[in-house]
């Protein structure tokens, strides 16, 4: 049994209205999550882990979450992992 896209942004409305609203953006972020196989979204979360992915890696991730499943939160969450990881020198590093 899984859950849909749909029951989770119904869930994110009513996480809203109680004004919740990070359990709402959560649930906004797991539902695009839906349409990504488990072991890509495997792959992302071990890319994510600090020194695993360099800044292109995972700007390419980011680019795959939005264009090819259409997640744009998660992407921008991507995104937003990268440039942090680049001010806090979390990056690969460069093989000689």
């Amino acid at each position: 049994m899984r859950i849909s896209r749909e029951t989770l942004e119904y869930q994110a409305q009513i996480a809203e209205q109680m004004q919740r609203h990070a359990i709402a953006r959560n649930l906004r972020r797991a539902g695009e999550l839906i349409a990504i196989p488990d072991s890509r979204i495997l792959e992302i979360y071990n890319a994510l882990r600090p020194y695993r992915s360099s800044t292109e890696e995972l700007l390419a991730i980011a680019d795959e979450l939005e264009y090819q499943y259409q997640a744009t939160i998660n992407a921008a969450f991507i995104r937003e992992s990268a440039e942090v990881y680049r001010q806090r020198d979390k990056l690969r590093k460069k093989e000689a």
